[in-house]
């Protein structure tokens, strides 16, 4: 009997590992076939493996042949340390048994004391089984103490997590520690082992390698990538002990709406416990091909563990601020986004590298088909958590009911779809306010302030109607020009949208003058803008000339084209400018002496009514108290070539007397003289001479290209919209302008009336929100009975709501007429936000939760489309106390600061779901001087106003 079973192990035996088939391999349930090792030495000594076979061959058990105790000892490099030797061949230096094979010859033979069982794995690579004979040799350190290195052996078929069991017992680590390990080759090089699912020869670990552990420290980094600590001292920052979750996030450049969104993130509790509990350590997917490898849920956990640790004043979240880059090129760089596009973002992310579905299948969906809602609405749910199952559908994802009903064939559509979020949209009106600066024909009025009302969609004919009520000046006398810088930046034609112009463009409305039927056919619409020439000439710009800056505010005027001469603009001028530009009285002649020498001085000095080229340089106008574009600071620098020469007389035009005559005439500078600066060259002479207040100049539309001069001696080039400029010289403007009489307006009485400030219901959002609308052209529905696509009416009703309830307000709309921010305040509750009235199933079914929310966090935009600051209300889950978060700074809120109109998204908790604040929530008004040391102060004015804590400065980024 005895012999018999020996027989059937020595077959096995001889069969080597071709006994192993691919049935009996299951790499997923890590159950291996175990082999051992003999010694088959071919000595003349029949070492003990030729002993055994041939003593199971005899049959004699009284033979000399018996082997005795298995003895491995060839097999070993020394016995110490038991390290088997290199380049073993099977079936010459051993052979290869079943495990099953062994425990019987090891409980009938036994083995020498000692030695170790040379248990090993059978491997599934690529293309074959094979035993692994020499497994992977690999040495465990800590990050804290890397010179104190074990060696330990692996099988290639070994997961990642259990050389991490292997080291937290070896090196004592604590239960519950949240650990990382890195691979480090000989090159020093260090590479994240980030899933520890996958086995030894998937990660690419071979023999020599060092793995590294690290704990997380207690302030929620990771001793391998702390960050700069931000205070004077690692001491002071190490010292910190804070309110968990009241901590800043600094601001990285144009950064504050990320911070705003993950502030609110962070204070949703079922979300930040899930991470401080490391659950998400198990869900990690890293195959998902729509995730980000686990990466962004791994910066997510980082930020929330350092936020919530309690040690930090602020955290720095640079290495999130990278991911998110790096998986969503739109937020690369440091340009100011939507704080709702990054939540979109970061909250899909986190589902995808999170999802508990490893493999989705794919489901056909279907239409409802007459079917009851409660049997499709199942339906749909079961069929999305088949594909999506995760932390953030647990807490985020509802349900909405989708009604599409074709206009033709009147074929309605049904479905259900799951939301991570509401958009809901804001009242918008049809009507918008508007302010312009009304800038009469009467030179001695002021410009006058006015608040008008006009369509959103109007033209700019309706705003010029709007104000003709006003002013009882008709609305064709009028003309609209954006004033930037002191030049017309665009002037208006009467059919064009209002859309075009933004709420912070300075607006000016012309009145124009009556002309007669016979000169409306010659109308000229004239720009006019007033310059100032510099002292000293612009030798650098290689012209020789004087450089001139804009200042004051630019005219427009209407005339008839035979008044564009010099002379009569000039008198003109003078009229419109009469306010605050005095002419000397006729009998205090400003006259000036000078002496001429070489041609070009004489020309230059004689020239005081002809024109200058002209540069721009810096003027600097006082901003208290002045129009709207005298405060904006915005410097141009330009430089012309010099003007062209007035033209000399002709040969044969005058006599000598004749001219003589006109050069005496010229001497005395008439305004309107063309000639005057006509001189004989390199002659020396005195003479007194009348001097212009200033000289008219043709320009291009920024004032700063000189042109030629127009047709038949007209100072004004009709090529195109033409722009005049009056250039000034210092000592004139300074004796003669008057700038602060220049820059003073007044307000019209619709300016004294306070706008009316549009106050919503957040429950009248929800209901636009469910209205029926009819689908846009760009948005098609294809229909299944017509077989073609169909601008269809559309309705959404909510079913299900999750756990926390996202709102976002749609304040930014974007239409193809108009883009612009809604400012209204959307009057939404703090508690008990009940929406039992809104959902579709009126009776709720035992078991399914209520539909009662309190506000937990608000995400806050202040500013308009092209700028503006985030910042957020939250309230924190342990002590129930509500903050105000602007990038690094955190102050305490009252509950009456945070319903404003800069409210963006609102988060909502469900009540069944809340748990009781488990600290006291501190004192409302403390001290300044029991503050806890980040900084934390408190708002204790009463009266400021709600929605800005009282003692933060609100800064744009």
């Amino acid at each position: 009997m005895l012999c018999s079973e020996l027989g059937t192990l020595c077959q096995l035996q001889t069969k080597s590992v071709g006994f192993i088939k691919k049935h009996d391999f299951s790499p997923r349930s890590h159950i291996f076939y175990q082999t051992r090792f003999y010694s088959n030495q071919r000595s003349t000594d029949r070492r003990w493996y030729e002993q055994w076979k041939e003593f199971v061959e005899t049959g004699d058990q009284n033979s000399s042949s018996f082997p005795g105790q298995i003895d491995n000892t060839e097999l070993f490099e020394d016995l110490d340390s038991y390290h088997l030797k290199e380049r073993l061949v099977e079936n010459e230096d051993f052979v290869l048994v079943p495990a099953e094979a062994w425990h019987k010859l090891l409980a009938w033979y036994g083995m020498v004391d000692g030695q170790p069982a040379l248990e090993r794995k059978v491997v599934d690579l690529p293309s074959t089984l094979k035993v692994e004979v020499y497994p992977v040799e690999i040495f465990l350190c800590l990050h804290s103490n890397m010179d104190n290195a074990i060696t330990a052996q692996f099988s290639r078929a070994d997961r990642i997590h259990s050389i991490q069991r292997v080291m937290c017992r070896a090196f004592s680590v604590p239960q519950g520690s949240e650990c990382r390990l890195w691979m480090k080759s000989s090159d020093s090089s260090c590479e994240r082992l980030r899933n520890v699912h996958v086995s030894v020869l998937d990660a690419c670990l071979s023999t020599g390698m060092t793995v590294i552990m690290e704990m997380r420290n207690a302030d929620g980094t990771w001793p391998s990538s702390r960050p700069q600590i931000m205070r004077n001292s690692v001491e002071e920052q190490d010292s910190y002990r804070g309110q968990p979750g009241v901590c800043g996030l600094t601001n990285l450049g144009n950064t504050c709406f990320m911070n705003s969104a993950l502030q609110c993130l962070s204070n949703t509790p079922p979300l930040t416990e899930y991470f401080l509990r490391s659950s998400y350590l198990e869900e990690l997917n890293f195959t998902n091909p729509l995730g980000m490898k686990g990466e962004i849920a791994e910066a997510y956990a980082d930020v929330i563990k350092q936020m919530w640790s309690g040690r930090h004043y602020s955290v720095v979240p640079r290495i999130f601020k990278t991911k998110v880059g790096h998986f969503a090129s739109q937020f690369l760089g440091y340009q100011q986004h939507d704080s709702q596009e990054l939540l979109s973002f970061l909250l899909d992310g986190l589902h995808e590298d999170l999802n508990r579905v490893k493999n989705k299948e794919y489901i056909e969906l279907r239409d409802a088909d007459g079917r009851p809602d409660q049997e499709v609405a199942e339906e749909a749910w079961r069929n999305h958590r088949r594909r999506n199952d995760s932390v953030i559908v647990d807490t985020f994802h509802g349900l909405f009911k989708s009604t599409l009903v074709c206009p033709e064939c009147r074929k309605v559509s049904v479905t259900f779809d799951p939301f991570c979020y509401l958009s809901v949209p804001l009242p918008v009106s049809k009507d918008r306010v508007m302010e312009v600066f009304f800038v009469s024909l009467d030179p001695n009025a002021k410009p006058v302030q006015h608040r008008v009302v006009v369509p959103k969609a109007g033209k700019v004919s309706d705003l010029c109607a709007a104000l003709s009520e006003m002013t009882s000046i008709p609305a064709s006398q009028m003309v609209v020009a954006d004033v930037f810088n002191h030049r017309f930046y665009k002037i208006y034609n009467a059919d064009e949208s209002l859309s075009c112009i933004l709420d912070r463009d300075d607006i000016f409305v012309y009145e124009l003058s009556v002309l007669g039927e016979e000169e409306q056919e010659e109308e000229v619409l004239l720009a006019l803008y007033l310059r100032e020439r510099s002292h000293y000439r612009d030798y650098g710009s290689g012209s020789n000339s004087y450089g001139t800056s804009l200042f004051g505010h630019p005219l427009l005027l209407n005339l008839p084209r035979r008044s564009c001469t010099r002379e009569a603009l000039y008198t003109l001028f003078l009229q419109r400018l009469a306010r605050y530009v005095q002419p000397p009285d006729p009998s205090e002649e400003v006259e000036e002496e000078e002496e001429e020498e070489e041609e070009g001085e004489a020309a230059a000095a004689a020239a005081a009514c002809k024109t200058q080229t002209n540069g721009i340089s810096d003027g600097n106008v006082p901003s208290h108290g002045k129009l709207p574009w005298q405060r904006r600071n915005a410097a141009n620098a330009d430089h012309g070539a010099p003007s062209p020469p007035e033209r000399p007389p002709r040969p044969g035009e005058a006599t000598e007397e004749e001219e003589e005559e006109q050069k005496e005439e010229a001497a005395a500078c008439s305004p309107g003289s063309l000639e005057g600066a006509e001189q004989p060259a390199k002659r020396k002479t005195c003479r007194k001479k009348r001097k212009c207040l200033f000289t008219i100049q043709a320009v291009n539309s920024n004032g700063t290209t000189e042109r030629g001069m127009g047709e038949g001696g007209s100072a004004v080039s009709f090529s195109s919209q033409p722009y005049v400029a009056i250039d000034w010289d210092p000592d004139m403007k300074k004796r003669f302008y008057n700038e602060n009489e220049a820059e003073k307006y007044v307000k019209h009485g619709s300016m004294e009336v306070p706008q009316q400030q549009t106050t919503v219901q957040l429950q009248e959002c929800i209901e636009l929100f469910t209205t029926v609308e009819t689908l846009e052209e760009e948005n098609p529905w294809y229909c299944p009975v017509c077989k073609k696509h169909q601008l269809a009416t559309k309705k959404l009703d909510l079913w299900s709501l999750p756990e926390v309830l996202i709102i976002h307000l749609k304040r930014f709309s974007y239409t193809k007429f108009s883009r612009e921010k809604l400012d209204s305040i959307v009057d939404f509750p703090l508690r008990d936000l009940d929406f039992s009235g809104c959902l579709l199933r009126k009776n709720l079914t035992n078991g399914e939760p209520p539909s009662r929310y309190d506000l937990i966090a608000v995400s806050n935009h202040y500013g308009g489309l092209r700028d503006g600051h985030y910042t957020s209300y939250a309230r924190n889950k342990d002590n129930g106390q509500w903050y105000y978060f602007d990038d690094s700074k955190v102050t305490y809120a009252r509950e009456e600061q945070i319903v404003t109109n800069a409210a963006y998204l609102l988060f909502y908790h469900r009540q069944d779901k809340i748990r009781k604040p488990t600290l006291p929530a501190p004192s409302a008004s403390p001290a300044p001087s029991a503050q806890p040391a980040n900084d934390i102060t408190s708002c204790s004015n009463d009266d400021a106003e709600p929605g800005a804590a009282s003692c933060v400065t609100m800064e744009t980024d």
